[in-house]
């Protein structure tokens, strides 16, 4: 039974063209644990003559989801146009017109698996798209899923990677909600909740719907606005979401620099200045402008101390006589006495171009997956409309000591890694925090930290090979029983080991570094 199915694959059926191996594929986005492939065209018709053949894989020990969102080929027999899933072990397919029913899930005993889709001559068809993950996450759902697909008012559930650019709309925003009818996973994307590259779990509440929703541009996408509809959804988070305030809350000069600013000389003569200060989103008025617009420019925040920052609002000049805006930009940080860093992507080391405004009044915001730990921000514009013009507002938290964050289901690829952790005192629970007892032998282990050298002494066993990545450890070394210091960790070529710090009642005589 199996031989037929396999014989496709070689065999040519009389056409006038060739078939051309891989010019069938369309979209595609793959990471590690999760993707989305779609035909060419998709959703519009798949070309004549075509295969698409791609190898998906996810983590050793692991089984693989696969889920088709659609299926449309036009063939009842599955000759010449189908889909296949081949295994080491099992052809899950042809699937093609009515012949045999697509299941709604193929779950594989293998953690690899190809996907063959093959056209012949045909006149309509979108052709398909499917979403895999690993068996990690079976409330996966494909990005063709709406929230009135849904029927519970609470609801959690996995999205893949590539959703953003897959045709569909959404209406709403993260502040009043998305309308019901919207795309989930492009929604949670466009909310921030999941990155495009990455997937991630989303949990999701259904409320009551409004009488309007209002479009905006978000991390690439825009939303539509819609119209009345008796239900919405909005995410929960895990709050980190809110405006973050300038040092004691006035701005000044200190607070927002520049570059350059514009003086303009308005029509009855007078000076305007488009200065740094004019740049915050919540000052009404002007924005600031660069004096000259090229890629020196660039606005700088100090937000007065460190502070996880997860997104950034952007508008242009406001005023309709003044079409001034930022197309797109890049972003550096720093914290006290550092140097800066570019953000980059996520799936490479390359720096990430934000997309910025379109227009002089409307507010765009992008989201930092991961976010940023940071006191210092400086936006490079990259390009603009006539003039650099720019309001901000930059989204986050406070960093709360000694509270582990909540998880935002992400897994932090090549970016800068802080922790800023506090040692309990005596009294304090030691159980599910970063601990650490500093004894006055630790001012002698730092040097040894310092120089690289593996020691092991009787109060320490220090193993410190850590791929060359320590970089500071912060002060106060005082002699006390308890203290709280730093660990900022800046390796963008390796992932951060597990450290585990240890009271002396945990392990005995030992101390682990």
């Amino acid at each position: 039974m199996i031989m037929p199915y396999i014989c496709c694959f070689f065999f040519l059926s009389p056409s006038p063209l060739p078939l051309q191996t891989g010019d069938g594929c369309g979209h595609m986005v793959v990471y590690q644990d999760s993707g989305t492939l779609a035909s060419k065209n998709y959703p519009g018709t798949y070309p004549n003559y075509t295969v698409c053949e791609k190898k998906i894989q996810i983590p050793q020990g692991k089984r693989l989801i696969l889920k088709i969102g659609d299926l449309d080929i036009e063939s009842q027999k599955c000759e010449s146009s189908y889909l296949t899933v081949l295994s080491s072990s099992t052809i899950h397919g042809p699937y093609c017109g009515n012949k045999m029913p697509v299941p709604k899930e193929i779950i594989l005993d293998t953690n690899e698996a190809t996907i063959h889709f093959e056209s012949g001559s045909h006149v309509s068809g979108r052709g398909f798209l499917l979403s895999y993950a690993s068996s990690d996450h079976p409330d996966l759902i494909t990005c063709l899923e709406r929230a009135n697909h849904h029927v519970k008012n609470e609801y959690s559930r996995y999205c893949p990677a590539g959703c953003r650019d897959i045709a569909g709309d959404i209406s709403g925003n993260i502040v009043e909600g998305y309308r019901d009818t919207s795309l989930l996973c492009k929604s949670a994307i466009h909310a921030g909740i999941v990155a495009d590259e990455l997937g991630g779990q989303i949990n999701v509440i259904q409320q009551k719907g409004i009488s309007r929703y209002k479009g905006i541009l978000a991390n690439g996408i825009l939303s539509q606005d819609g119209s009345l509809s008796d239900k919405r959804f909005v995410f929960t988070s895990n709050g980190c979401n809110k405006s973050l305030s300038l040092g004691d809350g006035v701005i000044s000069n200190s607070h927002i620099t520049a570059s350059s600013s514009w003086e303009e000389t308005s029509e009855i003569g007078e000076s305007v200045q488009w200065s740094p200060d004019k740049a915050w989103l919540q000052v009404q008025g002007i924005s600031w402008a660069s004096n000259h617009s090229s890629h020196r420019e660039w606005l700088e925040i100090d937000l007065g101390e460190k502070k996880r920052i997860t997104g950034i609002r952007t508008t242009g000049s406001t005023m309709l006589k003044f079409n001034f805006y930022v197309k797109t930009f890049i972003l550096n940080y720093k914290n006290n006495n550092s140097k800066w860093r570019t953000y980059k992507g996520i799936l490479n080391n390359e720096e990430k171009v934000f997309q910025g405004n379109s227009n002089y009044e409307d507010v765009v915001r992008n989201n930092f997956i991961p976010p940023i730990v940071a006191r210092y921000v400086r936006i490079i514009p990259q390009t603009w409309h006539q003039r650099i013009a720019l309001k901000v507002e930059l989204i986050g938290c406070q960093i709360m000591q000694g509270k582990p964050s909540q998880s935002t289901g992400v897994t932090v690829g090549k970016e800068d890694r802080t922790i800023t952790e506090s040692i309990p005192s005596e009294e304090t629970s030691l159980g599910l925090k970063l601990t650490a007892i500093v004894v006055p032998v630790l001012v002698g282990l730092c040097l040894f930290l310092l120089s690289g050298i593996c020691i092991s002494l009787n109060v320490f066993c220090v193993h410190l090979l850590l791929l060359g990545c320590w970089k500071q450890i912060k002060q106060p070394f005082v002699r006390h029983q308890s203290t709280e210091f730093t660990i900022s960790y800046n390796n963008e070529k390796e992932t951060p080991q597990k450290l585990d710090l240890v009271t002396s009642d945990m392990a005995g005589n030992s101390y682990i570094f």
